[in-house]
């Protein structure tokens, strides 16, 4: 009971301060950055990177794509800017799904560590900061959908999985992952797509539905992702800043994994449009 109370607790602070950011432009940027911060020393730790090198090059994306989103600096510049790091994060994550199914270690965790300290950690935070101001408008309810849609997806998976999971979904890497629980955590985040469409007023419930596949899909990849790095470390939890959850990593794996997708089909439907 304390156990839960406690993860209750440290949870609900979480949510407080992250929807309390979105209120104000300059505070989810800074709130995002300290996010990242903490989640890059998390990773460190599993990695066993030193020095101060990736904070630097953490700091210098982040503050650079800040100030386009801040100061809205020269529209064409800012796309160019943005697609490289968007085309390059995304062929980083597709090689860690690649070594996620075909390597019993993956391997960019021991060497190249910095290609996954920037373009795997360091970028997800700036496409998190990129899609709450997509386009250089000011649209947190974008990134607080793609928040409510992990939330639903993890909290359905873990019920069907521990109801109704047979199967396992990664045994290897996440023994209490079941298939069912994958579906269920899809199902129901299809369906949380259609509120957040009728009540955020920022995309159609189409393109919010693709949305939530993108999230509970490469939601999971990323889980997985982090759960075998944490296992290559021989560790838990990647660190124990939120009590009874693990670390800032735990909570933010899957949404890490998962912003270079979503800003990717974000950047497709405004270009059809």
């Amino acid at each position: 009971m304390k156990e839960l109370l406690t993860r209750a607790l440290s949870g609900t602070v979480y949510v407080l301060l992250l929807i309390s950011s979105l209120y104000f432009q300059l505070g989810l940027i800074i709130l995002l950055a300290l996010f990242g911060i903490i989640s890059l020393m998390e990773y460190s730790k599993l990695i066993k990177l030193k020095g101060y090198i990736h904070y630097l090059i953490f700091i210098i994306i982040y503050a650079f794509f800040w100030y386009i989103c801040l100061y809205k600096a020269d529209i064409n510049n800012s796309y160019e800017a943005i697609n490289i790091l968007l085309v390059t994060s995304i062929f980083v994550n597709l090689i860690l799904l690649k070594d996620l199914f075909t390597f019993k270690k993956i391997p960019l965790f021991e060497t190249k560590r910095y290609i996954t300290t920037t373009f795997y950690l360091s970028s997800g935070f700036v496409f998190l900061l990129l899609i709450a101001n997509f386009k250089n408008i000011f649209t947190p309810l974008l990134l607080l959908g793609a928040f409510i849609l992990v939330w639903v997806n993890d909290s359905a998976a873990y019920l069907v999985g521990k109801n109704f999971g047979k199967q396992k979904l990664f045994p290897s890497i996440s023994p209490k992952k079941t298939v069912e629980g994958f579906l269920g955590g899809l199902f129901f985040a299809c369906i949380a797509s259609y509120f957040i469409a009728l009540y955020s007023e920022t995309l159609n419930s189409t393109s919010w539905l693709i949305m939530a596949i993108i999230v509970s899909v490469f939601g999971t990849f990323g889980d997985l992702i982090e759960s075998k790095f944490k296992r290559q470390a021989g560790v838990k939890d990647s660190g124990v800043i939120m009590p009874g959850h693990g670390g800032l990593l735990d909570r933010l794996d899957s949404l890490i994994f998962a912003a270079p997708f979503m800003y990717l089909f974000l950047s497709i439907i405004n270009y059809v449009s």
